[in-house]
């Protein structure tokens, strides 16, 4: 079987497939044949060991959090038929491994069926940024009305988040660059506010006071407390908090703890399908060249998601 795999830790040149044994699933697993698998920044800070998500994971690392194929396989007890179309969130520091290969294996709470009448290159782009924005927004738990910032919109992660907080009845002001601000303004931002170092004092001049809370998709850390009221909320997608002064609460939560909410993936799968949420795919290329997608993604001005192409 075919993976896309790291003997060690370094550049997108590490990169390489490799032939390894067929998988297959236990009890409560599914195997899915493997048809596209995005791309994504944790996979650069993986591949680089910029982070190390658990010291025990040993080589040939497997990449990719995010995969959308046909079950092949079902293991004892798990809920789902050889044949039926379905996305997943992947842990690849886990035993099943990551999505950048043919065959993967992941426990059946992981699944949930690829949205009517979308393709898998589609599909694949939503199950991390798409659940890790279920997750941001459940840890918030704004009432409608009020004013959440988003920074990092023009993201994956920041784009649902804007449009998944639209559905909640809460009033938006996002960041963008003036080459994407109708992009931004097309997702349903009320408000769009020049992206960098000074957002904070953008939004001060839209909300003078401050909105509710912000969720920081670019990591801006401490630079974005200005834009949020006394009493507020930060959340950031990444596992490094901070102190915050007036009363400020910042929260997180890391996708990888919620890889088996099903319930937050199927409502993931539900907003695709009536079109609250957009994929968004910006490249399509083989399995083989995932080296090219990672170098593509470290440049920067990638809108939407690069996907890997594993075939039928």
């Amino acid at each position: 079987m075919r993976i896309v795999g790291l003997t060690e830790f370094g550049g997108p040149e590490q990169l390489c497939v490799l032939d390894v044994p067929e998988p297959h699933p236990g009890p409560g697993e599914v195997r899915i044949r493997v048809h596209a698998a995005a791309v994504n920044p944790a996979d650069i800070g993986t591949r680089s060991k910029a982070w190390n998500p658990n010291p025990q994971w040993r080589p040939p690392y497997v990449l990719g959090m995010d995969a959308a194929g046909v079950v092949s396989e079902v293991g004892e007890g798990a809920p789902w038929s050889v044949g039926d179309h379905v996305m997943a969130i992947v842990v690849p520091w886990e035993p099943g491994g990551g999505a950048y290969a043919d065959e993967l294996v992941v426990p059946a709470e992981s699944v949930v069926r690829v949205p009517r009448d979308m393709d898998f290159f589609r599909a694949c782009t939503l199950p991390m940024n798409g659940l890790t924005a279920v997750m941001a927004l459940a840890t918030l738990d704004l009432p409608e009305g009020r004013t959440l910032a988003v920074t990092g919109s023009a993201g994956a992660f920041g784009g649902y988040v804007t449009q998944m907080a639209k559905t909640r009845g809460l009033r938006v002001l996002a960041d963008a660059s003036a080459a994407d601000e109708a992009l931004i303004r097309g997702l349903g931002a009320d408000e769009v506010v020049r992206r960098g170092d000074e957002f904070a004092e953008r939004v001060r001049e839209v909300v003078p006071d401050g909105v509710d809370a912000v969720v920081d998709g670019a990591l801006q850390n401490g630079r974005i407390e200005r834009a949020v009221r006394d009493g507020g909320q930060i959340f950031v997608p990444s596992p490094w908090i901070w102190e915050a002064e007036r009363g400020i609460t910042v929260r997180n939560a890391l996708v990888q703890d919620g890889s088996r909410n099903t319930v937050g993936l199927d409502l993931v799968r539900e907003l695709a399908e009536r079109g609250a949420l957009t994929p968004r795919v910006a490249d399509v290329l083989p399995a083989e060249r995932a080296g090219d997608a990672h170098r593509r993604l470290e440049a920067g001005g990638v809108r939407g998601r690069l996907v890997l192409d594993f075939g039928s």
